[in-house]
């Protein structure tokens, strides 16, 4: 079973194919030849940062030889990692300051509106007692007041303008830290959302006869769909399976689907009993087995694929490197008794 971390989670053949488009790129730059400007150039010829790609070619629209400012700005913005939740709260605590401060100048634009209201009142009683010396002083901080209550409801606005950018960042961070959980190639979580997912289920509460279950699934002799048939349609296949398993988890179930590394998946199924969770395995099981991957151009059925699975159920003091390796133990038992078969725990 594969253990690498899916960020990187090419195979052997397939990362020397991309170092020597990484190698291609970087001899055509001007940033030094370290760590940080190959991994900006891996994740741009794996094609597996959208963003990043996205980035790096409108840079060389205008610029065509990238130093190394470039590479570290482009490393930092679209591959480095986000602390996500300390973002979270830090757009969280600025929107908070923004508010009081449109509330205080909301009640600043008010008061200043009252003290108006006063000031022409008094106007009104001094021209009605005809006190015409007081008259061009009280108009001054009128017009004062006017002013004043005009700032205010300029800062009012603006403030308000402020909440709604800081409102549409924070909607957007969100949908930055959501992608970053996927798996750009089968759309389904990527091994660090999948972490984040188990380390949630685990600290849940579980029902009677019920429990948390982890199931692992691995594409059977998938080494030779990628030497038969050669990496892409080896993708093909991954992106089938990622279709599978998002086809078989119902909505608003809670239960989550993962690449947690090269062809090996897993499904998070919490507060489920052994039946469903049998269920659902099979189900996915049952539709790998069904798919047929057709060669695009003559339509023909060029290969179909099984998958084999392990079940495991979280027991008294489990953790996720426990029952994930109980559930891992299982999928090996189901390779070794012949594959294409769901084994529990």
């Amino acid at each position: 079973m594969k253990n690498s971390n899916l960020r990187y989670s090419q195979s052997k053949e397939k990362s020397a194919e991309l170092l020597r488009m990484v190698l291609g790129h970087m001899g055509q730059h001007d940033a030094a030849f370290n760590p940080l400007t190959f991994t900006v150039w891996f994740e741009y010829a794996a094609g597996m940062n959208k963003q990043l790609n996205q980035a790096v070619d409108e840079r060389l629209q205008s610029q065509p030889r990238l130093g190394d400012a470039d590479l570290l700005n482009l490393y930092q913005l679209h591959v480095a990692e986000v602390d996500p939740q300390a973002m979270h709260r830090i757009g969280s605590e600025l929107q908070r300051v923004m508010q009081s401060l449109g509330d205080k100048a909301s009640l600043a634009g008010g008061q200043a509106g009252e003290f108006g209201v006063q000031l022409e009142t008094l106007v009104s009683e001094l021209l009605g007692a005809n006190n015409k010396l007081a008259i061009p002083a009280v108009a001054k901080v009128i017009e004062g007041s006017a002013r004043m209550r005009s700032s205010a409801q300029a800062l009012e606005s603006e403030v308000k303008v402020n909440q709604l950018e800081i409102q549409r960042l924070q909607g957007e961070l969100a949908r930055v830290r959501d992608e970053s959980l996927l798996d750009a190639l089968t759309q389904v979580l990527n091994r660090k959302g999948f972490e984040q997912k188990l380390a949630s289920m685990l600290e849940q509460p579980v029902g009677p006869g019920r429990s948390h279950w982890l199931v692992m699934f691995d594409l059977d002799h998938f080494k030779k769909v990628n030497d038969t048939h050669g990496h892409v349609m080896g993708d093909r296949v991954l992106q089938a399976l990622g279709e599978v398993l998002r086809s078989c988890v119902p909505a608003n179930s809670g239960i989550s689907a993962a690449r947690y590394g090269g062809e090996e998946f897993s499904m998070l199924m919490p507060d489920t009993t052994q039946q469903e969770c049998s269920k659902l395995a099979e189900l996915v099981r049952t539709r790998t087995k069904a798919l047929k991957i057709r060669d695009r151009r003559t339509q023909v059925v060029v290969l179909t694929v099984t998958v084999s699975g392990g079940m495991a159920s979280m027991h008294a003091g489990d953790d996720a490197q426990t029952l994930t390796a109980r559930a891992d133990a299982a999928l090996y038992r189901s390779k070794q008794a012949g594959r294409d078969r769901i084994t529990g725990d």
